[in-house]
């Protein structure tokens, strides 16, 4: 049993709740903020074990109840995606990085001990020179969510520089599994497609499906998350990706083969917002910490629709 308290901003969510189940099962005193009203199903089998504190992420009186106490702190709040955020890059900063200043701020008149920042490896890096993509290639995202998640990074090294505040980066790549639902902030193709095979409708793609992906099995983020607790390494940011690409199109193939279902599949104009590929080198986290995705595409899926076909109609 350990001392150290583990505060998990967005603790109820999909990565969120992962995280939180493997910090009780390790022992680790837990506390969960999110949204008031927000559904806690994700943690309904935590509640005797953990501490729920609702607030709001962008207010900095409900980030000071929150914090007192706390040793780490796993940024996991968010309130945009890559598609929706250059339609208001205003409100993403307003609502993202504004709240993380704020929870800057507290962390480091609080005393805690490390942020642990859930960054976005899909996103942060722009269009790739080349494939496999490692944290020193130029970041030059081009949509609103991923500068956000870029700018937060930085301040997070600002605040280490100015008040030892320590921190680590996770630019995770195409997170799916369990519990992660196709409305709302959540939202990942894997659970979209899913979802429309299951109802019978056809699925739409922008492009002609040709991107390509890095998806990633969200107990191995989990696994990452928990050994940058007591990581002493150096780097501080970190590319968490399987290292392996999947077109889209190929994506629809594995679903077919662990699903038995064959889809029907609306090609729609490509976006903006979506580069044509991200593949993540996981060269420096391997080196540090051991760590590698472990979870084949297909043995990730076909757990992620047996959860999805026990669960109601709309996810």
């Amino acid at each position: 049993m350990s001392d150290n308290v583990c505060l998990v901003l967005g603790g109820a969510g999909f990565i969120g709740s992962h995280i939180a189940e493997a910090l009780v099962e390790a022992g680790y005193p837990v506390r969960l903020f999110d949204l008031p009203r927000r559904d806690l199903s994700n943690v309904a089998h935590l509640l005797p074990e953990t501490e729920i504190v609702e607030g709001d992420f962008t207010n900095e009186v409900d980030l000071r109840h929150a914090l007192p106490g706390v040793d780490y702190v796993f940024h996991l709040a968010s309130t945009t995606l890559p598609a929706n955020s250059n339609e208001n890059p205003i409100y993403d900063v307003e609502s993202n990085l504004i709240g993380a200043l704020h929870l800057l701020q507290v962390a480091q008149t609080s005393r805690v001990k490390k942020i642990i920042f859930i960054s976005s490896g899909g996103t942060v890096y722009g269009v790739p020179a080349a494939t496999p993509i490692p944290e020193t290639h130029p970041t030059l995202p081009i949509s609103a969510h991923g500068i956000t998640k870029l700018a937060i990074e930085k301040y997070l090294h600002l605040f280490y520089h100015l008040y030892g505040l320590e921190y680590v980066v996770l630019r995770v790549a195409n997170p799916y599994g369990e519990r992660q639902r196709s409305l709302g902030a959540q939202q990942g193709v894997v659970p979209v497609f899913m979802n429309h095979l299951r109802a019978n409708e056809p699925v739409t793609i922008w492009g002609d499906g040709s991107a390509v992906r890095d998806f990633l099995y969200v107990k191995d983020v989990v696994r990452a998350c928990c050994l940058a607790l007591n990581s002493h390494s150096p780097e501080r940011v970190f590319n968490v990706g399987s290292g392996q690409g999947v077109s889209l199109n190929g994506l629809l193939t594995l679903l077919q083969r662990v699903t038995g279902i064959t889809p029907r599949v609306n090609y729609a104009p490509g976006r903006l917002v979506d580069v044509p590929q991200n593949v993540l080198d996981t060269t420096r986290i391997r080196q540090a910490w051991g760590w590698s995705a472990t979870t084949p595409l297909e043995t990730g899926l076909a757990r992620t629709w047996e959860w999805v076909c026990s669960q109601g109609l709309t996810l």
